[in-house]
């Protein structure tokens, strides 16, 4: 499931924070808890699960309005033509600044 924008899943197993991030960004729920809790772990056990707390507090609880519904169950997908336009000049970007160096790399600059 994707969503529109990061918010509170009610499939979350504590308030819904990580599995959130997980469907807004295409992951997997089970890995991106894994990793939150090696965070949290290894930045100290406080300002971790602070941090958590703040984001449960902040973040809006998903509605159906922000899945984004695929070709799959026969419904189209919520995407604009400027987002994919956007995102094709955000990639091309990155790809010219990729091959920049490449070429600065292979010159010896």
């Amino acid at each position: 499931m994707k969503t529109k924008r990061w918010t509170r899943s009610p499939r979350g197993e504590i308030f819904g924070v990580v599995t959130g991030l997980a469907e807004w960004r295409e992951l997997n729920p089970g890995m991106t808890r894994f990793i939150v809790l090696l965070i949290i772990i290894f930045t100290g056990i406080f300002p971790g699960i602070a941090i958590y707390l703040i984001l449960a507090l902040i973040l809006p609880m998903q509605t159906d309005d922000d899945i984004i519904k695929d070709h799959k169950g026969g419904e189209t997908i919520d995407v604009s033509f400027e987002e994919a336009d956007d995102d094709y000049e955000n990639k091309k970007r990155k790809y010219d600044r990729e091959r920049d160096w490449d070429e600065r790399f292979r010159k010896g600059e």
